[in-house]
């Protein structure tokens, strides 16, 4: 399912392949621990985004971590039982090689409750699954955002107002009938008016942004559900959410992090497989892959 023109998994395999490095795909049930070390079984693959075969599969790799240099975390969310088990995988696996983002991290940051943390950033913000809380919060913010906790490029994300006679319904849908958590964030305005801003984070620093801007036939700005990339100017009320994230990130081995902030208000935190790296490229006139390639050759040498 990868775009050429949009993703970012492709920027970081072309850069990378344009350096003389071999890429390998690692297909989902191809990890196995044997003897306390960990095994991959995968696919070579080419890129060259002129052809139509733009990712061309090779042969058939078994490689012991021992081999690997890097691996790459681009798994995208729901996060169930086996990309849980991956991550345990991969805590073995980064004692021989290096792991883009630490697969603890990955495992401890869930990328909407983890944000929280920093309520002081946020929207008002209530994570619920009781039907007395879902609607209480709707009485009190009068228009909110409902989305699910594992979702991920808009999926279910719905906008509501007070008196709408599909709340109900929907929060019911979305909570699976009042059984399990979702969140809730009051309406920020501005995400109408001025978009939602992907800010790029490399080792904590910011790497590159861009504006996610929702069509005129829908209220979310993700480029999976039809937005459109626009430049994005960092604010010094970004540099403050970056500033009190970074550390925490540093921390937790979260290398390659998206930010998602409205108006004044940090939405969510990126860690598993974050997004907008050939927009914010684009717009900036920099090829931020070759950072973060630089950032992760520099730490093989580390290591």
């Amino acid at each position: 399912k990868i775009s050429v023109q949009k993703d970012t998994s492709f920027a970081l395999i072309e850069e990378s392949f344009a350096r003389g490095h071999e890429i390998f795909y690692l297909p989902r049930g191809e990890i196995r621990i044997e003897n306390g070390l960990v095994f991959f079984k995968t696919i070579e693959i080419i890129p060259d985004r002129r052809k139509k075969d733009f990712l061309a599969l090779g042969k058939t790799h078994v490689f012991s971590a021992k081999d690997i240099d890097v691996v790459f975390i681009r798994l995208e969310p729901p996060f169930h039982l086996e990309y849980l088990n991956y991550t345990w995988f991969l805590d073995i696996a980064k004692k021989n090689c290096f792991v883009v983002n630490d697969p603890s991290g990955v495992r401890s940051v869930n990328e909407k409750i983890w944000a929280t943390w920093f309520s002081k950033l946020l929207p008002n913000t209530c994570i619920t699954c009781s039907k007395e809380n879902c609607l209480g919060f709707l009485e009190k913010e009068k228009e909110i955002i409902a989305k699910p906790l594992d979702g991920f490029g808009g999926s279910g994300v719905f906008k509501l107002k007070l008196g709408d006679t599909n709340s109900l319904v929907t929060l019911e849908l979305l909570s699976k009938n009042f059984s399990e958590e979702i969140m809730l964030q009051s309406y920020v305005s501005a995400a109408s008016s001025h978009g939602d801003k992907r800010i790029l984070l490399l080792n904590g620093e910011i790497l590159g942004s861009v504006l996610r801007v929702a069509s005129s036939e829908d209220h979310r700005n993700n480029f999976f559900t039809g937005g459109k990339a626009e430049a994005a100017k960092i604010t010094v009320r970004d540099k403050q959410i970056v500033a009190e994230l970074s550390p925490y990130l540093k921390k937790l081995g979260l290398y390659f992090v998206g930010i998602d902030i409205i108006g004044e208000y940090l939405i969510e935190v990126n860690v598993t497989s974050p997004t907008g790296i050939q927009e914010a490229s684009h717009f900036s006139n920099q090829n931020l892959s070759a950072k973060v390639i630089d950032f992760t050759e520099k730490q093989v040498k580390l290591k």
